[in-house]
Order: C-alpha cells, then structure tokens, then sequence
C-alpha cells in the first residue's frame, strides 16, 4: 500500500476506536514505514473536549491553544490492518 492509504487506514481506525469522545481538529502529524516488519508507523493528533475542560470559556473565548494528543498507529502493510495505537509524547 502507498503512504496515503497508509495514512487513511490509520486516521479511520482512531476515529472509530475515539468515537465516544468525540475527538476534533485531527491531523497527521509523522509516518514513517519498516521496511523489514513491513509495518507503517502513523503518528495523529488531535483534541479532545474533555482534556480542555479545565481551560474554561474564557480561555477558549480568548483563543488559548487547546491540549493535543499524540497517537502512532500501527499499520501492518501485509493485510492492511492496524495492529496498535501508542501514545506518542510531543517533543519539548
């Protein structure tokens, strides 16, 4: 398969699997493809509503970044099937 059925398998399975909360503002963050486990490492993020409760209404009104997971998504290229979601700290 080619990176962008890679990518669009991967984003697909987060929505689904992050269905019941409700996850916005996702985007593709890395990919990267191992050529000896035939396996695509896709790297998503996006936000969630319920981490940025705590921000409040003002701090949306005032246009303060909400918080963004990071998730990689495992992809085996063989069958076409993901196989892991890790989570995935954002560099400092």
């Amino acid at each position: 398969m080619d990176v962008k059925e890679a990518v669009a398998l991967a984003r697909g399975y987060l929505k689904e699997v992050f269905a019941e909360e409700r996850i916005v503002h996702l985007g593709l963050e890395e990919v990267e493809y191992d050529d000896a486990q035939h396996l695509w490492s896709i790297t998503l993020g996006f936000s969630r509503p319920l981490d940025n409760i705590s921000q409040g209404t003002v701090a949306a009104m005032m246009g303060v970044p909400q918080r963004r997971e990071y998730k990689v998504v495992k992809i085996d290229d063989r069958n076409k099937r993901a196989i892991a979601i890790k989570n995935r700290e954002p560099a400092a």
